[in-house]
Order: structure tokens, then sequence, then C-alpha cells
């Protein structure tokens, strides 16, 4: 059986005995003679288990646990204690301990109560990755996070969705663009007909007024045939230009008038054409900008920035990288057959503290990445690319004293919740605050208030 098993004991012949049982039945134990010692092992590697004293010189066990759900709260918790006293067990269960035992420690007991642990461990990941698969998609799609600047968006969706309004999404390269554009379209009164995305960048500029508006047969070289164009395949639903700071001057006149007529013509054809389609663009330049120079046409630009949705950059809601993080684990483990639970808190301090200039996307890539190279149940530095981890700068917290607690508040409480198995009751015991309390603190910090399966 395998599992990394930490036991605390200021007696080196209890530590060790006990070591040499954990051993023999499979598992990788380590020692410590004392709380701080443990501690500093704990925060320097992965264990499933601590098994520790209550009285030790240094540091305690309950000052231990205390600081192990802070640090490792998926860590589980087992108190010793030579005092066969019930408000000790029963003050250690609070304070998030697993289970306890009472000195003099009967080997075959602990034994079981071990292995009756990583049962209750293995079969807890079982059951989170069956209420993963099962759980319903969001309203948004793909769109992930919960800090305020992303429930800015999500308003604006619900807002701008069920109107014909023209929107102009901004934001750079990875912010997902065309995932806000969808949660538009599948919010709108036109999610049962076809949403149409084209990268204007990415086609020929001799070939785009074909692509959008189609053409008659005959029309030039190389027309063999009639072709209907994007705008009457979209018709009734949505078409998404993306670049749209990329297409060219004389096609935005064009792209102009059907905003304004509803009506183009195709490529050598000579009747108008109707059209009702919606347009959803996007950029990742500065359209004002570039209207100011004369690279944009400022007619179009307000036409087509009725409403505008800014998106923001990874670096801006970096409160965002656990829910994405677990959202790529989930699909790359789908993809690739295996159980992976989530991050350790070090590999977490590496994300949080790297400078993601790709964006959502490269954070999606390194996940990848980890999910490939992961062994174990819980991705690790090690399996995060060298550059990476070189690059992270993890040390780097908010200079404000009321934005440094903020971020320890929303880490700390996010935490205990996953601990708990995301029982809300349960977690405003352990803080010590009621559950009214609770409730108003996640709002407060961005928290989601209710899981998938709730």
């Amino acid at each position: 059986m395998s599992g990394n098993i930490l036991v605390v004991d200021d007696e080196k012949t209890i530590r060790e005995s006990l070591k040499i049982i954990l051993d023999d039945e499979g598992y990788e134990t380590k020692i410590a003679g004392n709380g701080r010692d443990a501690f500093e092992q704990i925060s320097s590697n992965n264990f499933d288990l601590v098994i520790s004293d209550i009285k030790m010189p240094e540091m305690d066990g309950m000052e231990l646990l205390k600081k192990t759900s802070e640090i490792a709260p998926e860590t589980f918790f087992i108190i010793m204690t030579a005092y066969a006293s019930v408000n000790t067990a029963i003050e250690a269960l609070r304070k998030g301990a697993f289970d306890y035992l009472i000195k003099p420690i009967e080997f075959d007991d602990l034994v079981i109560r071990v292995k009756r642990l990583f049962d209750y461990k293995a079969l807890s990941i079982e059951n989170k990755l069956l209420r993963q698969r099962i759980a319903p998609k969001a309203d948004f799609g793909n769109i992930i996070g919960s800090s305020s600047s992303m429930k800015k968006v999500y308003k604006l969706i619900e807002q701008v969705a069920p109107t014909n309004t023209n929107i102009l999404i901004s934001g750079k390269s990875g912010t997902g663009k065309e995932l806000v554009a969808k949660a538009i379209h599948f919010n709108s009164k036109r999610k049962d007909k076809v949403f149409l995305p084209i990268n204007c960048g990415a086609i020929a500029e001799n070939l785009i007024e074909s692509e959008l508006f189609g053409h008659k047969k005959g029309a030039f070289t190389g027309a063999m045939d009639e072709k209907q164009g994007l705008f009457k395949v979209a018709d009734g639903g949505t078409l998404f230009l993306d670049e749209i700071g990329d297409l060219p001057l004389n096609m935005q006149v064009k792209l102009l008038r059907v905003l304004e007529d509803h009506q183009f013509f195709q490529v050598g054809g000579v009747k108008p054409i109707y059209t009702d389609v919606r347009i959803l663009a996007a950029t990742n330049q500065d359209l004002a900008e570039k209207t100011s120079k004369g690279e944009f046409r400022e007619d179009l630009y307000y036409r087509l920035n009725v409403v505008e949705i800014k998106l923001p950059s990874l670096n801006e809601r970096k409160d965002d990288i656990p829910f994405l993080g677990s959202h790529f684990i989930e699909k790359y483990c789908t993809e690739m057959g295996k159980k992976i639970l989530g991050v350790d808190n070090e590999t977490m301090k590496v994300l949080i503290g790297h400078d993601w200039r790709g964006g959502v996307r490269e954070l999606e890539n390194v996940i990848e990445r980890a999910v490939i190279f992961a062994e174990g149940e819980t991705i690790s530095v090690e399996d995060l690319s060298e550059q990476l981890r070189k690059d992270s700068n993890y040390e780097e917290f908010p200079e404000t004293l009321k934005e440094a607690t903020r971020q320890f508040e929303k880490v700390h409480i996010q935490q205990i919740i996953k601990k708990l198995d995301y029982n809300k009751e349960e977690a405003a015991k352990l803080l010590n605050i009621g559950l009214s309390s609770l409730y108003r603190k996640m709002e407060e910090l961005g928290i989601p208030t209710k899981t998938s399966d709730e």
C-alpha cells in the first residue's frame, strides 16, 4: 500500500517504532522529533498523513495541526496523546484532525486506523471525480472564474445576450474572447441557429470578400461554381468576426453597409441579398487608437462598439487560477484516462507567481504538460517545465496589509471548505464563525457559495 506519512513524537523510541511498523505495511514514512522540525518537512514535502503527539517541545501537536491545515489542507492528521482526555480528542477533531490515538499505541489498532484513512481518501477521490464527470455544464460554457472582474463580465453577458445589439469584445490573446462570444450566442434568442466564427486576419485580402459575401459563377478566374457567403450561411444566427482590426479598409466599408441595411451583394452579383445576422466582433488591438490614425473606419468602430466587453488578462485575475487549473486538470485527465485530484501547495504558489503573458491558453498548455508527467494524485513542481519554475516569482505578495489579509482569508477559506468536502456548516464551525458570516465572507471574497453538485 502506498502513501507518504510523517510521524512526529519527541520520544525517539516511539517515533522509530511507528516508522518500522508503517514501513512494513508498505508506506513511505519519515519522522520528526518536534513540531517545528515537522512543520519544516511539511512545508517542503507532500504528506498524505501526519501522525503527531500533542505534548512536544517548541511546537505542540495542536499548533502543528493548525499550521498544517493552512499550508497543506489535503494532508490528513491523526493526533496521539498519553492523556486519555475526551476533551483533548474532541478539540483535535474540531480543529481538523481525522482521528486520534491514545498512548500507549496498540500497533494493530494503528495499522487498522491508517488503512481506514487511506481507504476513505481513495473513496473521496473517486466520488469527487464522479461528481466532476456528471456535473452539469455552466451557463457560460467554458468560461471559468469567480473574481470580481469576471463577475462584471458575466453580468454584461446576461444583460446583452437577449438583445440583437452588436458587441465588441476586447482583450489580449488568450483571454477567451471566442468563449464570451459563444456564451452571448447560446444565451440569446438565436441559440438554436448557427454560431459562425471567422478570423479576419487569417484570410488573404483578395479572398475575404468572397468568403463573407459569396460569389457568382464566373465572377473571377477560378469561380467555377456559385458560392454562398458566410453572411448568408449565418442567416438567423450569429457571425463572430475575430481580429476585426485586421479587416482591410475596403472591406470595412462593405461591412458597414451590411450592418446598416442588412443587405449585401455577392461578388459578381447584381441583386441585393438580405441577411438577419447578429455581429459579435473581437480584437486584441486598440481600435480607438487605430481609428485616430485612420487605420480603422470611425463610423464602423462606433457601429460595432455599441457595447464593449473588456476581458481582463490572467495576470489581472490570478484569483481564478485555482478554478482554471482544476478545470483543465479534469479536461486532460478525462482525455488521458488519468486520476489527478489537483496541484500541491507549492505548485499553486508557482502558478500564481508566474507572469502569464500567454493568458489562459498558456495556463492550459502548462496544465496539459503537467498532467502528462504527473505520476501521483497531485501535480507537483517537478511536473512543471524548468523554465516555468525559473521564471515564477511566487514570493510576491500584495504591498498593502489589507490586500494581503484579504488574499490569505480567501485562500484559507477555500482550503477549509475543500477539505470538508464543501460542507459549509462544518467549515463555519472549524473557522469558528457563524454560518451566515461564512456566506457573507464568501460573497465578499468572490468565493462561489454553491458547487456544481449542490
